[in-house]
């Protein structure tokens, strides 16, 4: 069994870490390179990873100084070979990512190119600043979005736009990502955390079993259906959690119903 991480006691360079109760909020924190992903947050994600796998809760990612990310360090990136391609440096992070237990929100704004942008992809939900310039250029520096954009976009996107994005090296403002449903909201850059966090409530109003479960059937593939259904329902008709909030609805109804047979006696 794999040592409990603790976040707080951790040392983040490359990241901005805050434990919020339900929630932890990572911000990109390389404003000197536009948050570029190195090595260094590669790392630090995975130790995040870790930490929300033991102790599953709700992850907001954004980035700092408006840019959430302008891609991958191409610096570290031009020295890169054959074998550091075959380690899946940062596609194996960003899978980890999506695979969390509970969901992961991407507050974007400014820059979110290349491995950045994958990042985001990776991601259960993605809202947005007027800013956001989104896309993969990589065919432009002679390699290809190789960390899940060549084929989570088409899932998010179809396969025309996510084309127009990986092979004509397009690049998606606000609007456009909007209408495509990349993002799926803009607000203002002071509000943009706001928003994320609003989301965040939602989200932890749900079961948290419940929100599990269901994110990992989402995800299943189509042949493990409908029989991971019915399996997954049966482990939440067992759970406290479904007999509480069945019966907080019912109990709610039935004060509504009460209320309401009150009034017309009364004949209000």
């Amino acid at each position: 069994m794999a040592a409990p991480v603790d976040l707080a006691a951790e040392k983040f360079a490359a990241l901005s870490v805050e434990e919020q109760g339900d929630r932890v909020v990572v911000l990109l924190n390389r404003p000197e390179v536009r948050n570029a992903i190195d090595q260094q947050m590669v790392d630090e994600l995975h130790i995040v990873c870790a930490a929300l796998e033991q102790n599953p809760r709700i992850l907001i990612i954004a980035g700092v100084d408006g840019v959430f990310a302008s891609g991958a360090d191409i610096g570290q990136l031009r020295e890169r070979r054959r074998d550091d391609a075959l380690q899946g440096i940062n596609s194996t992070v960003f899978a980890r990512i999506a695979k969390l237990p509970l969901p992961v929100i991407a507050a974007v704004d400014g820059y979110c190119l290349g491995g950045g942008a994958e990042l985001a992809y990776a991601a259960d939900f993605r809202i947005g600043t007027p800013d956001v310039k989104i896309g993969n250029p990589e065919t432009g520096l002679g390699i290809l979005a190789a960390a899940g954009a060549s084929w989570r976009l088409k899932e998010l996107v179809g396969e025309p736009v996510a084309k127009q994005i990986l092979l004509a090296g397009k690049i998606l403002n606000a609007e456009e990502a909007l209408a495509v449903n990349l993002i799926t909201g803009i607000h203002a850059a002071g509000d943009l955390l706001g928003a994320a966090h609003s989301l965040a409530d939602r989200i932890a109003r749900q079961d948290p079993l419940a929100v599990r479960i269901t994110k990992s059937v989402f995800h299943a593939p189509a042949e493990a259906h409908p029989l991971i259904d019915q399996l997954a329902q049966g482990i939440l008709f067992e759970s406290q959690a479904k007999f509480d909030r069945m019966q907080a609805f019912l109990d709610r109804n039935a004060e509504r119903k009460a209320a309401s047979s009150s009034d017309t006696a009364d004949g209000k």
